[in-house]
């Protein structure tokens, strides 16, 4: 069932005075490779405008890529700011995931040009940050913002991972996006780790008991 999110959250905040409202999610959390990315999207408190010209915009899981490319253009186009957050492979297996999933977000905090007053965050709090802030879970079926930062997120990383195949070809990754498939595992077996797969991971540590992978 396709869940549409709504304002509801954005507009209790903008009751309470709040105006530069960020939310915040992820995309690559469960990948064997590639970064994890994260994205704040801030929109205007227009919520009529936003309706309209959002409609369509929820959960990135539930999209097409080309419809997600699409909406990406919208929200890019009535956001009033939209910062990326980026953590590598390295950082991850170094702090595990849930610490690179809140870095990644507060990273994506900092790179909004317009600083933000309050967060809207898919699931986890971020108390690194010293601004008011409300976590919930699924919250990309619940915001609107946190819908759109999902759509950001997961184009960005998408992208980025049809880079990265270029510079790896033979492992898939503008078809898998360093996600666990047959082909993926596949080509571990038959080419070994690069530097973008997560060596802490279990997929990754079985390969290299194998022998598979350095």
């Amino acid at each position: 069932m396709v869940v549409e999110p709504g304002l509801g959250e954005e507009i209790a905040a903008w009751q309470a005075g709040y105006r530069r409202i960020a939310g915040l999610d992820e995309a690559g959390r469960g990948a064997w490779a590639g970064p994890l990315y994260a994205a704040a999207v801030i929109l205007p408190p227009q919520p009529e405008r936003l309706r309209q010209r959002l409609a369509g915009v929820r959960d990135s899981k539930t999209l097409r890529p080309l419809a997600r490319e699409r909406l990406l253009e919208r929200i890019e186009a009535v956001a009033l700011a939209v910062g990326i957050g980026t953590v590598s492979a390295v950082e991850i297996d170094r702090m595990g995931i849930a610490s690179a999933n809140r870095l990644a977000m507060q990273r994506a905090v900092q790179q909004i040009a317009l600083p933000a007053d309050f967060l809207l965050v898919d699931y986890l709090s971020l108390p690194a940050i010293a601004l008011p802030q409300r976590a919930f879970p699924h919250g990309e079926n619940v915001s609107l913002s946190v819908a759109a930062a999902s759509i950001v997120a997961k184009v960005q990383r998408d992208r980025l991972m049809c880079t990265l195949d270029d510079d790896f070809p033979g492992y898939g990754f503008a078809q898998h996006k360093g996600y666990g498939t047959a082909q993926h595992r596949q080509a571990l077996i038959e080419r070994g780790l690069t530097p973008q797969h997560r060596r802490s991971w279990a997929p990754m540590r079985d390969m290299r008991e194998r022998g598979h992978g350095k």
